[in-house]
């Protein structure tokens, strides 16, 4: 017979085991806990843009192309916030900027939710955008000011994981308030904006660096040593840094068909059903990020990141590759666990990644940069494969996209080949 198993001893094992996953998230700057809550709060509510989409062709009644170029008018109406709050976020602060322009990105979905299917709802989410466009060079500066290289990877991986908690629950939710209760799209999204600025107001301080440190900083030699020069200047000193943001534009370009091709796919599949599981898709993509973010981080922090975020570009060529073959949800969910450990590995590499080589002096305007270079592939994105789904079918989609996925990932290998033998990974002191 066999000895009685030992019940006590493995839960001891599984809890040693979560206890030294989740380690690596003690010990972060308490404003860090804060900011994480925030997302979490701010994820629970993403209820409109995964499905604006859907909304503009159901309920508006416009065609492919047409949303298609509007999807790429919504991520121009990012840039010019992005800009304006990178340049703020430097020379007012990070609090303040990041406060002002959700509370106005909130304000203006109260009024789609009150507009209900006018057609100035499609402009209005413009305004939003906008107004999201300000908010996030502050955000990311902020948490970028609150760490230091050496825990920087866990902090954006618990900013990461905490939006993933939330959204684990927003779309499955908004896939059946798009048809029983549109109007709440708008009104819940604006409810979870007010729970994260509360947050954000009372528990998370100014983390501007004073003028003070960045002069100490130019002594330090360091890749994150303030600059003298201007945003020009800073990034001409970084050519590495150009190159990469341009390959992984490739990686948006990717990425992006999740909000506006997928739906589509699914629509055309199962008709009214399609809404639904689309919604599953994406609640799908938030619980595995809730599951695996964590070990993935404690993964691949062994590796330098960019050989992570090459990694990551082999699942996304494969992921979204294999839609045009999925007859089944089965395949698609299937699909979308692909993917989503590319997005893992992606999000939690890219923005440490980026941090590392951003000189503290120009923390908020390099976060209004990298959306334009390495958003610019997101943007023209959805008007490219808008005019392929119009004259080819949403089918013709996927294999473009595996091909794109896959020279981005074998690109950003060679160019991490190349900074590994060169020693190009140290960025030159700063002037």
């Amino acid at each position: 017979s066999h000895p009685p198993r030992d019940d006590s001893s493995i839960l001891q094992a599984v809890r040693r085991r979560l206890v030294g996953l989740f380690g690596m998230y003690q010990g972060l700057p308490a404003p860090i806990y804060t900011l994480f809550l925030a997302t979490v709060a701010n994820g629970i509510g993403i209820f409109v843009f995964p499905f604006l989409a859907l909304f503009l062709t159901k309920r508006l009644g416009w065609d492919a192309a047409a949303t298609g170029m509007f999807m790429f008018l919504a991520n121009l109406a990012y840039l010019p916030g992005s800009f304006i709050g990178g340049a703020l976020a430097d020379r007012l602060g990070r609090k303040r900027v990041m406060v002002l322009s959700q509370a106005m990105a909130g304000l203006v979905f109260v009024a789609c939710g009150i507009l209900g299917d006018s057609p100035a709802v499609a402009w209005l989410a413009l305004a939003n955008l906008f107004f999201d466009g300000i908010t996030d060079p502050a955000r990311t500066a902020m948490l970028t000011d609150l760490t230091r290289p050496e825990n920087r990877q866990s902090s954006f991986g618990l900013i990461y994981l905490g939006h993933n908690l939330g959204f684990a629950c927003g779309p499955i939710v908004a896939g059946y308030l798009f048809y029983a209760a549109p109007r709440w799209l708008f009104f819940g999204n604006a409810l979870s904006i007010l729970g994260a600025l509360m947050l954000v107001m009372a528990f998370v301080p100014e983390t501007r660096p004073s003028k003070a440190q960045i002069e100490a900083s130019f002594h330090l030699g360091t890749s994150e040593a303030g600059h003298r020069g201007g945003l020009l200047s800073a990034l001409r000193s970084r050519p590495v840094l150009l190159v990469y943001l341009g390959l992984t534009a490739l990686y948006g370009f990717v990425y992006a068909q999740h909000r506006f091709a997928l739906p589509l796919q699914t629509d055309a599949l199962f008709g009214r059903g399609g809404a639904a599981l689309y919604g599953g898709l994406m609640t799908l993509n938030a619980v595995l990020v809730v599951i695996l973010a964590t070990p993935i981080v404690a993964l691949t922090r062994r590796w330098k990141p960019i050989a992570n975020v090459a990694a990551s570009g082999f699942l996304f060529a494969l992921g979204f590759g294999m839609i045009g073959l999925c007859r089944s949800p089965a395949l698609l969910f299937l699909s979308t666990g692909i993917w989503t450990l590319g997005e893992i590995v992606n999000a939690t590499n890219d923005e440490a990644y980026v941090a590392n080589h951003t000189p503290m002096s120009h923390r908020g305007r390099f976060q209004a940069v990298v959306p334009l270079i390495a958003g610019s592939g997101f943007a023209l994105s959805s008007p490219i494969v808008g005019q392929l789904v119009q004259t080819r079918g949403v089918g013709a989609v996927w294999p473009l996209l595996g091909l794109v996925g896959l020279i981005a990932a074998l690109a950003l290998s060679a160019l991490g080949f190349v900074e590994a033998r060169t020693g190009t990974a140290r960025r030159p002191s700063p002037r």
